[in-house]
């Protein structure tokens, strides 16, 4: 560790690669509340957070087990599609709560064209939430549906035994996978429609 008098010990969270303190100040200085998108193997966590004087507050949060609890969703929490419907939901979530803006906030992630972490940026903004990007980071409709997986079930299909192994979890759930992508067009449906029933309420 160096040493020295002019030698600082950055913050706990930055020492635990938690936090980049540089890029959270530039957030909070914008006044903008900011779209955090948090990923695990098995789900997505999305939130629209304030931060004030006192910390940050949470305006709205969506999780992917909402899609199994709420829309039915039979596949994986942790794969594109699901990524892609649970920031659709956060972002009509968001937009019922009076916000039409937020800037992305990803943390220490590296940003790769085409993930999950932008699958999700993408359902936000198709919840009519305005968050600035470039298209060319998103993943293509394919992908967000569900179709590439649908497409290597297919071509496992010939291999019966692989098959099983590799897509139990979908089998017992009742799902086929290479039906994904109506799978995902459904849950999406319902979705859409129910904020839609909300509006007009």
């Amino acid at each position: 560790m160096a040493t020295g008098p002019r030698y600082r010990v950055p913050f706990r969270r930055r020492r635990e690669g938690k936090t980049n303190y540089r890029t959270r100040r530039a957030l909070v200085l914008s006044r903008v509340p900011r779209l955090v998108v948090r990923l695990t193997l098995k789900q997505a966590i999305i939130q629209v957070i304030e931060a004030e004087a006192i910390g940050d507050k949470v305006i709205v949060s969506a999780c992917s087990r909402e899609l199994v609890k709420n829309y039915g969703w039979l596949s994986n929490g942790g794969n594109i599609p699901s990524a892609y419907l649970t920031g659709l939901l956060c972002g009509f979530k968001a937009r019922a709560n009076g916000v039409d803006k937020a800037f992305l906030d990803i943390g220490l992630h590296i940003p790769s064209k085409g993930t999950r972490l932008f699958a999700a940026l993408k359902g936000f903004v198709d919840a009519g939430v305005e968050v600035p990007h470039g298209e060319e980071i998103l993943p293509d409709e394919g992908r967000i549906s569900g179709q590439h997986i649908a497409d290597y079930a297919q071509n496992l299909m010939s291999d019966p035994e692989v098959y099983n192994q590799k897509f139990s979890k979908y089998l017992s759930k009742g799902l086929r996978p290479e039906k994904l992508p109506e799978q995902f067009s459904a849950t999406k449906t319902k979705i859409t429609s129910s904020f839609e029933k909300k509006v007009k309420e």
